[in-house]
């Protein structure tokens, strides 16, 4: 093995990971040797003779442990996305290790003791908003991790920490077994009718990849099933499709999720009661902008019913051109985007087929740094000179107007089967200034269907929206500009986070964006302006459909964290429970079914949390609203607003306190529900 490279100062352009020098046998050591320091520097701040204050106390605090945040940073992003059988068992030996270790920390009274008096000291009317903010965050993360409890209830909730820790890991990790496991092969004509070229060339080339040249493959990754289910057919494959990627994570054998997910609901809801709150989904609910499982159930039954009618209209709509076609049966789950796709054409003269060579993977990446060029600035120039973790990704300087280094950041666009599916913003290093000023390194990662040889990627609608969402996420850590790490980018409430993403979105399908972007792959041409029209005025289609299958997740995940006496004894029973008590159609599934909900039991970021896509909607609809009402949607007063509270402000304000300051005023759902043609 090579000399360890986190035991040394990295002078890598931009100090970027040594991707080229590091080894899963590097991993270990290393997390052994950054947690020993860290434990060291806190317990040096913890008993420190002098009186507390800010300095020898929270910015202490800040300061410690950054070896081992660049250690876990690393290992984190290569874990989701070049994971292998040896990677994940470090995964798995080094989840409860971490775990235990943040406990130990934050259960530590004398350090709670050591904050407090810093709030209550003479220091304290003389500190900046910046340096209360993160002196009242770091209290909250004391007081909520328990460590104003007595000594047995800090060892218990020691030991449920290092239990979620290992329970998520194995989760996330029987979630991609099941996905890289499974492939539905297309070995004959017909099973690829109806299937697109581009989407033929990548069933191709992974089938080349898999080791049957010549056949076609189909994987579970999301963009790919729902293409598939959009444009084949076969009916009997859609079913076949749709049914194994429904049944991730519940295929018994090792793989099966069932019983982590009882566990982790057990084990959260006794870390709530430990904690004093009626439930789990109170407890997480209390540092959020909805504060109650109130607000969020008041919410979701607002959006409920109307997407429910508005679901049931569309049905109707697609049973009459099923019936045309000769099935006179039920619409199905597999039929569902199918028939849809022909009503959108009936309706709208927009095929999914004739859209896609409009939004080539090359042009899009240009369309969103356009955006983020108008709105703030920003140039993007490729870096062809890195080494990166995969062959496939790209890297690009990002500078500001006055031609300062911003941010790297980096784009991991294709799938594989090393690859956790989904689509998510992280970080390799994330900004600050209090050692210096650091800039961000950031990574997109999508799910895109990889072309054979040089063709280019298409797009289809949802997953071109889907690169501007990620991207979204992105600016909001590239932009921040603030001291301190724990306070930096996407450091916020999870019904807050999304805001920054979701409203990025709304760039996508504007005239003055897809006129310069939307060209067709071959030709060059620019996008039909009658088409531009038709896509906006589409802009509502099959929203009661997308509205139903993600709320009806939302439901069962606060459900389940509510109810947890009742979930526990069988989970999957508990959400058809659920799915019958909101009168769930038959004809749509759940975005996500609990035993592959990465959102919610592979971590807890999004526990009780997933209703936070519907609540950010509330706010982005509104606040691209606050462009149109300049008739300029990259209006630079408006913009600069949006910069200076929203995207670069990290966590420095109360998230309603953040939006007031951009906006002026807290939105209603009606803006979402027009947007979403649900009014």
């Amino acid at each position: 093995m090579s000399q360890n490279p986190f035991f040394e100062a990295w002078t890598t352009p931009f100090g970027m990971p040594p991707f080229d020098r590091i080894e899963t046998g590097h991993y270990m050591p290393a997390f052994e040797r950054a947690i020993a320091s860290h434990r060291a520097e806190i317990e040096a701040l913890r008993d420190n003779p002098h009186a507390p204050d800010f300095a020898n106390t929270i910015e202490a605090f800040e300061r410690a442990g950054a070896d081992l945040l660049r250690v876990n940073l690393v290992f984190r992003n290569l874990a989701g996305t070049e994971s292998d059988e040896a990677l994940r068992q470090v995964e798995r030996d080094i989840s409860p290790v971490l775990a235990r270790h943040r406990s130990a920390i934050f259960l530590d009274a004398k350090l709670l003791a050591r904050i407090e008096a810093v709030m209550n000291g003479p220091q304290w009317s003389g500190l900046d908003a910046e340096r209360k903010r993160l002196t009242g965050r770091l209290h909250k993360g004391f007081v909520r991790a328990g460590a104003r409890l007595s000594d047995v209830e800090r060892a218990r909730l020691t030991e449920i920490t290092a239990q979620l820790a290992s329970l998520g890991t194995q989760f996330a990790q029987n979630v991609l077994k099941d996905e890289s496991d499974y492939v539905l092969w297309l070995c004959h004509d017909d099973d690829l009718a109806g299937l697109p070229d581009d989407f033929r060339i990548a069933a191709g080339a992974l089938a080349q990849t898999r080791g049957k040249p010549g056949q076609h493959a189909i994987s579970l990754s999301r963009g790919t099933v729902e293409s598939f289910l959009t444009h084949s057919t076969r009916p009997d494959l859609r079913e076949t499709l749709l049914n194994a990627f429904l049944a991730r994570g519940e295929n018994g054998g090792e793989s099966d999720n069932s019983a982590t997910i009882a566990q982790t609901i057990a084990l959260r809801d006794e870390r709530a009661q430990l904690l004093g709150y009626a439930s789990y989904a109170h407890y997480k609910l209390d540092d959020t902008m909805a504060e109650t499982p109130e607000a969020v159930r008041g919410l979701l039954d607002r959006v409920w019913a109307p997407a429910r009618t508005s679901a049931a209209r569309e049905r109707g709509r697609l049973a009459e051109i099923a019936l045309l076609e000769g099935q006179n049966g039920a619409i199905r789950k597999a039929d569902w985007r199918h028939y849809a796709e022909k009503l959108r054409r009936a309706d709208y003269a927009i095929d999914d087929a004739q859209l896609r060579p409009y939004f080539p993977l090359s042009r899009m990446i240009e369309a969103a740094f356009f955006v983020a060029n108008k709105l703030f600035g920003l140039t993007f120039e490729e870096r062809r000179d890195l080494k990166l973790y995969a062959k496939d990704v790209r890297a690009f300087e990002v500078k500001d107007r006055e031609g300062q280094h911003v941010a790297l950041f980096l784009g991991d666009y294709f799938a594989r089967p090393s690859k956790r599916s989904g689509a998510w913003m992280s970080a390799f290093r994330v900004q600050q200034k209090l050692e210096g000023n650091i800039r961000p390194i950031i990574v997109n990662v999508l799910n895109i269907a990889k072309p054979a040889g040089d063709e280019e990627a298409l797009l289809s609608i949802d997953e071109a929206r889907t690169l501007f969402h990620e991207f979204g996420h992105a600016l909001h850590g590239m932009l921040s500009n603030v001291t301190f790490p724990s306070l930096a980018g996407t450091a916020v409430s999870t019904d807050f986070v999304e805001l920054p993403s979701q409203l990025y979105e709304h760039w996508l399908l504007q005239p003055e964006v897809l006129r310069l972007f939307a060209r067709h792959v071959e030709t060059g041409e620019p996008v039909p302006e009658e088409l531009i029209a038709r896509l906006k005025a589409a802009r509502g289609f099959n929203q009661g459909f997308a509205t139903v299958e993600y709320c009806a997740s939302a439901f069962v995940d606060l459900d389940m964290h509510l109810s947890a006496d009742k979930a526990l004894a069988e989970p999957l029973a508990f959400e058809r429970d659920v799915l019958a008590r909101i009168g769930m159609p038959e004809e749509i599934s759940m975005r996500h079914r609990s035993p592959h909900f990465t959102h919610v039991f592979s971590g807890e970021g999004y526990a009780s949390g997933y209703y936070s896509y519907l609540w950010s909607e509330v706010l982005d609809a509104d606040a691209f609203s606050a462009f149109e009402e300049t008739g300029d949607i990259f209006d630079a007063a408006t913009a600069q607003r949006l910069h200076d509270f929203i995207y670069a402000a990290g966590n420095l304000r109360d998230p309603k306190e953040a939006y007031l300051a951009f906006r002026g005023k807290l939105p209603g759902p009606d803006a979402l529900l027009e947007k979403r043609g649900l009014a």
